[in-house]
């Protein structure tokens, strides 16, 4: 709401599809969830949690169901107004003082009274640093889950949920309301004695605001659903710090809030212990566009880039001083601490922001990247602080691994206004790729070609044409 009271217009967060190992955005559209304060007789009596279509048919059915009129001649005052959330009635009769208020185990409708001020907002991006998932684990607990609610198979009416880490099931209950499943699981938490901080909600049932605001005062890192949140239920867990997964089936998943903390890469890889960092700052003033954003075979360069790295590393993150330019990227973006610095301030921000002791750096115009070479890359990074190729044009430190060591020295060079890269390293903890390790695996040095200006794109694109066609040439040679 504004200062006003009046509902804000809110750009909605993107969504992404988990699925066959490949994580993409969505079209889908979480279900409206619309909070609507009911006053009667100048006393607010309830917070009915509902669909925003036809809500005085919803204010009169539930005045009736309550007993509180009988029929339309009971009602001296009816204003229901959308923009405030806000329906204000008069009827002939009082409310009773005394009024002993329930919240309905419905799946439509419900009453909350100040619940998410119990909450405590923590705001985007201060979701748990440590939580990570990996989607086998989600579809395990899933499955799990699916096992144990012989109740909800049986009569159709019955609602599951569970608390898992890792691929254990801690704590499961049933009950006809999909919040009371999460009030029974906190209730024998307590008496067990077991924490709930950091662990897994899984539901059968569709995740509203009650649901997140009651996760989030016990600690849940991540709540997922077989079926949709509603959007002020994404809104809501983006503010808590909770990763939100719905319509988790066998063959994928939708996440709704913090797509950074999906693991895809391998865990037994060996760039497990490296963070992958996208430079994204440059001002890109020869190609007079943002390079990160030039299309390419139906993707754009960024993303074909993010895609290649998440394959491989555990995380990945982007340093840029515009990410709303980027939101369509399931990661974590950082911003420069010394903007205005070039390559070396981007460096020095993905360390600082890096859960790991290494780092692997690419620029965001670098189309060829080789997955070999950087595996070998980062084999070589534990005899050494930086590993750093070489190739025709010199040195190449924007496709190098750094470790958290070099910190010291490039926080120092840039607080005197220093930008170069390799004058900030210490040489004697620096490996250098040579041209034929290189040559090895990228005979031709494309891991290090930029595509910096117009005539350079275009000549990259009929590259890649000519590629495919050659490539559809042998397909048809194999099959006759």
């Amino acid at each position: 709401m504004d200062r006003q009271g009046k509902k804000e217009s809110k750009v909605p967060e993107p969504v992404f599809r988990f699925e066959k190992g490949k994580l993409r955005t969505s079209d889908h559209v979480p279900v409206q969830e619309f909070p609507l304060s009911l006053i009667v007789n100048g006393r607010e009596l309830a917070t009915l949690i509902s669909s925003p279509h036809d809500l005085r048919f919803l204010v009169a059915g539930f005045l009736r169901l309550q007993g509180f009129v009988q029929g339309l001649d009971d009602f001296q005052m009816f204003s229901v107004c959308e923009d405030f959330g806000v329906a204000n009635v008069i009827i002939k009769g009082e409310i009773p003082e005394q009024l002993k208020p329930a919240i309905t185990s419905g799946c439509g409708t419900g009453i909350t009274f100040n619940l998410q001020q119990k909450m405590q907002v923590k705001g985007k991006g201060s979701t748990n640093s440590d939580f990570h998932f990996l989607p086998e684990d989600l579809f395990a607990l899933m499955d799990q889950l699916a096992r144990f609610a012989g109740e909800y198979r049986k009569s159709g009416g019955i609602h599951s949920a569970a608390v898992g880490e890792g691929r254990s099931i801690l704590l499961y209950s049933e009950d006809i309301g999909r919040h009371n499943t999460l009030d029974r699981i906190a209730g024998e938490a307590l008496f067990k004695g077991i924490n709930l901080k950091g662990k897994i909600l899984l539901t059968s049932g569709r995740v509203s605001t009650e649901m997140v605001t009651k996760a989030a005062m016990l600690g849940i890192s991540l709540i997922a659903s077989r079926t949709s949140p509603t959007d002020l239920a994404v809104q809501l867990a983006n503010q808590a710090g909770i990763t939100l997964v719905g319509y988790l089936r066998a063959s994928g998943f939708n996440i709704y809030t913090y797509p950074e903390s999906l693991v895809c890469a391998a865990q037994a890889s060996v760039t497990s212990g490296v963070t992958a960092v996208i430079l994204a700052g440059g001002k890109s003033t020869r190609m007079k566009s943002n390079k990160a954003l030039l299309p390419y075979s139906g993707e754009l360069f960024i993303e074909r880039i993010h895609r290649q790295l998440s394959a491989l590393f555990p995380e990945v993150i982007l340093v840029t001083n515009t990410p709303d330019l980027y939101r369509f990227l399931p990661c974590r973006m950082v911003p420069d601490e010394f903007p205005g610095l070039g390559s070396l301030a981007g460096i020095h921000a993905g360390l600082k922001h890096s859960k790991t002791e290494r780092i692997f750096v690419v620029a965001c115009d670098m189309p060829y990247l080789n997955s070999e070479l950087m595996r070998r890359m980062i084999a070589k990074a534990q005899e050494s602080d930086v590993v750093i190729p070489e190739s025709d044009g010199g040195l190449e430190p924007l496709h190098a691994v750094y470790s958290k060591n070099c910190l010291p020295a490039m926080e120092a060079a840039l607080k005197d206004g220093k930008i170069k890269i390799v004058d900030c390293l210490d040489w004697s903890k620096v490996t250098v790729l040579s041209r034929e390790e290189i040559a090895a695996v990228d005979p031709e040095f494309q891991s290090f070609r930029n595509i910096n200006t117009p005539e350079e794109y275009f000549r990259f694109r009929e590259e890649m044409q000519d590629r495919k066609v050659e490539a559809d040439e042998e397909d048809i040679s194999v099959q006759r």
